[in-house]
């Protein structure tokens, strides 16, 4: 690689991760940032956008997600930490030894795989690339990939070979995360994605939704399924109580990191 090639991929690197640290970034702010020109930004800024890492706005650039465009995954895998991890914690008292668990590609749910290992003998079914890197060394999981086309902004597998993947399994439990909801109805703002998740609960005899409180009450373009099509929603203790309550005329409601 040439040095010039090496200062364009580091510059780059540079940009992605400042955005992805503070959600959004200016123009000018790239600039002072990087030291180069106006139009060097620009170039670098497009690559990124290419490659699904980053999304355009008028005036800068944001990691961010939309009611049109999903964050990347590497955004989200540093978002909310402490509350996807209060949520995997609590959803594994709904796991059992010997159960089917069939994991989306979401970053809550690869909170719960993470601890997966702790529960013994399971057969865990998953698109994302990087749950099955966690999950590939744990001897007590049969681990089953749902492969297809790989989607470098969410780091898994999706189209038409993951769908029939999918819906050629009958499990025992679902766990599903998505990038909005109201207290009816969840949302996501990819088709192809809605399209995985929904063959996802309709192959599963249980169907959990795992939420932090940083994705409610907000809308997306495309409707996923309404929050009664769920056995349990578990959301974290950021949640406002109000919220919780309506939930809870829809569906069961556990609040990680309380008494409920």
């Amino acid at each position: 690689m040439s040095e010039h090639a090496r200062s364009r991929t580091a510059r780059q690197q540079l940009i992605a991760e400042h955005v992805m640290k503070h959600g959004s970034a200016s123009q000018a702010e790239l600039v002072e940032l990087t030291g180069v020109s106006h139009m060097t930004v620009h170039r670098d800024v497009d690559e990124l956008v290419r490659r699904g890492l980053l999304r355009k706005f008028r005036g800068g650039v944001s990691a961010q997600p939309s009611s049109v465009f999903e964050s990347n995954a590497e955004y989200r895998l540093a978002a909310n930490t402490e509350a996807k991890q209060a949520i995997a914690r609590q959803t594994l008292r709904h796991i059992e030894p010997g159960m089917s668990v069939l994991l989306d590609d979401s970053t809550t749910a690869l909170a719960v795989a993470a601890l997966l290992p702790e529960v013994g003998q399971l057969t865990v079914a998953t698109n994302y690339l990087r749950a099955l890197q966690e999950l590939k060394t744990s001897d007590d999981l049969r681990l089953i990939c749902l492969g297809g086309d790989y989607s470098a902004t969410h780091d898994s597998f999706l189209g038409m070979a993951c769908l029939e993947a999918v819906e050629r399994l009958t499990v025992d439990v679902a766990l599903v995360s998505t990038s909005a909801m109201t207290t009816e109805m969840t949302y996501h703002q990819e088709p192809e994605i809605v399209m995985v998740k929904r063959a996802m609960l309709a192959s599963a005899r249980t169907r959990l939704l795992l939420m932090d409180h940083s994705k409610l009450p907000r809308t997306a373009l495309h409707r996923l399924a309404p929050v009664a099509d769920f056995d349990r929603l578990i959301v974290d203790a950021g949640t406002e109580p109000s919220l919780v309550e309506d939930l809870r005329g829809h569906t069961k409601v556990d609040v990680a990191g309380t008494a409920s």
